[in-house]
């Protein structure tokens, strides 16, 4: 008896640790409001600097090291030198492990191009396009806090995505070109992107480069989600979407886009305006991306 006793103990804290968290949709929610209340997060500004502040803070309190990427970007119109930083957390450091990268960006749009014309010259709140993905990454790097994984794990939160002016690409993805250029030795063996995806109304269809590059990590993902009954993962082809991830693709490492890019639906768009606010969001679909992830983390072979 006591000998089953024991066993049925250890087996019971071996299912525990093979666990998968459950997602805070409230906390990461407050998170999403938390970034929205500091002011557009535009690099230069003073809600920029006290964001970065607040985000690294908040990873410190649970990952194994933090790394603050600073670097400067020349703007080709001003001619001016903007600082941004790109903010790199790190969980189980241990070297020679297999590495899984997870990332954001951060930043807000500097003008809303999307908005009527008297709106143009005023950036965005990003509640959607920009702080939704940090908001489901954070509350991920409490879990991984709580339940260490096996294998190597980094968020990183890219700065200057959207800093470029419409049809100008080249001063758009600042945060990831810059990283992607100076990785060094580092290979996660895939990645994943996640913007726009607090959108009340989520529908995420995959993204056309995603698919293209990396079909494997989109059958991970996508297939976990319908296991889970997440129907706004939807495995059919959507819109080839520039963001951060082609950089990195660029530069040999598998990624993705988790993107919803109907914000809100087809026929009326919230992206690059000012009504980017925190009452379009939801707390269930930072939910929905958030409980996938940390399913197909804490499922995935060391």
């Amino acid at each position: 008896m006591i000998r089953f006793i024991l066993f049925a103990g250890l087996g019971l804290l071996l299912a525990c640790n093979n666990s998968v968290p459950e997602f805070d949709a409230r906390r990461s929610f407050a998170d999403l409001e938390r970034q929205v209340d500091f002011g557009p997060r535009v690099p230069g500004s003073e809600a920029h600097a006290a964001c970065a502040l607040w985000l690294e803070a908040e990873l410190k309190k649970n990952a194994d090291r933090v790394v603050v990427q600073s670097f400067t970007h020349k703007d080709k119109h001003t001619g001016k030198n903007v600082p941004m930083k790109n903010i790199v957390a790190s969980f189980n450091t241990r070297p020679g492990i297999k590495r899984i990268m997870l990332a954001a960006h951060w930043d807000s749009r500097p003008r809303a191009d999307q908005d009527k014309l008297e709106n143009q010259h005023r950036p965005i709140p990003g509640a959607n396009d920009g702080a939704s993905g940090v908001a489901v990454l954070l509350e991920i790097a409490r879990a991984l806090k709580h339940q260490p994984p096996a294998f190597g794990i980094d968020i990183v939160l890219f700065d200057g995505e959207d800093w470029g002016r419409e049809g100008e690409l080249d001063e758009y993805f600042l945060g990831a070109r810059y990283f992607a250029a100076n990785m060094g030795k580092y290979r996660p063996v895939y990645g994943i992107l996640l913007d726009m995806v607090g959108d009340a109304r989520l529908s995420l269809p995959v993204e056309y480069n995603s698919w293209r590059i990396a079909p494997h990590v989109v059958n991970k993902v996508w297939d976990t989600a319908a296991r889970l009954g997440y129907s706004a993962f939807q495995k059919r082809s959507g819109p080839a979407v520039s963001d951060d991830h082609i950089p990195m693709i660029e530069a040999g490492i598998p990624f993705i886009d988790i993107i919803d890019f109907a914000y809100p639906d087809e026929n009326h768009a919230y992206w690059h305006t000012l009504q980017d606010t925190p009452d379009k969001c939801s707390p269930q679909s930072l939910k929905t991306v958030g409980q996938v992830l940390l399913h197909v983390l804490y499922e995935e072979e060391n």
